[in-house]
């Protein structure tokens, strides 16, 4: 493939816990970013509950500074476990926070979402309903290939490695999957400011 620009990508995880298994797969994905893709993970353990009494005074600092580090990405991965059928409620607070207006950072952003839980279904579920969500934030998830790793507990070492390579295969098609398609639909945008919508 020729050499293209270079790709930010801002890794989201919808798990604060430390030894997580999305953590680690998110990890993951950042060693195993193609070349020209960088990813950067962000850190949302600091977003307060949204509260739109706190809105209307401005963003809070860790809001501000996540808004910003989505403006300045070319694409989003997340990392999402499954709560109750659905994405854990500090994920979906962290994208309710950062999507209010002014300057909604979330559209027209190339995804990939990925997820691990130690059940089969790989965080089938949450995974459909953050679809949802970026579908009614403008944001363009790639449809193929579908990383939701099951029986996580067996795909990852004591340390938090990725050592299933089938598993890694798949991660390392979904990632070329993000970068050629932000290529294709942002080359010609300039993430550097805020748009207003």
């Amino acid at each position: 493939m020729a050499k293209t620009r270079p790709i930010k990508v801002l890794g989201i995880c919808g798990s604060l816990r430390r030894a997580s298994f999305n953590k680690a797969a998110l990890r993951a994905a950042i060693r195993l970013a193609p070349e020209g893709m960088t990813i950067e993970e962000a850190d949302i353990s600091a977003i307060s509950p949204y509260d739109e009494d706190l809105y209307v005074q401005g963003f809070p600092g860790a809001v501000e500074a996540f808004r910003n580090r989505i403006f300045a990405a070319d694409a989003l991965i997340f990392a999402t476990p499954e709560y109750n059928f659905s994405i854990p409620g500090v994920l979906k607070n962290a994208i309710d926070w950062a999507s209010r207006p002014p300057d909604q950072p979330f559209a027209r952003k190339p995804v990939a979402i990925i997820g691990a839980s130690r059940g089969l279904g790989g965080t089938v579920r949450a995974q459909h309903h953050l679809r949802q969500v970026c579908v009614h934030l403008d944001m363009h998830p790639i449809n193929k290939p579908q990383v939701t790793i099951g029986a996580a507990q067996t795909k990852f070492d004591e340390g938090g490695d990725l050592i299933d390579e089938p598993t890694r295969d798949v991660l390392c098609s979904a990632l070329s999957a993000l970068r050629d398609w932000t290529l294709m639909l942002g080359s010609d945008v300039d993430t550097s400011t805020p748009r207003r919508e």
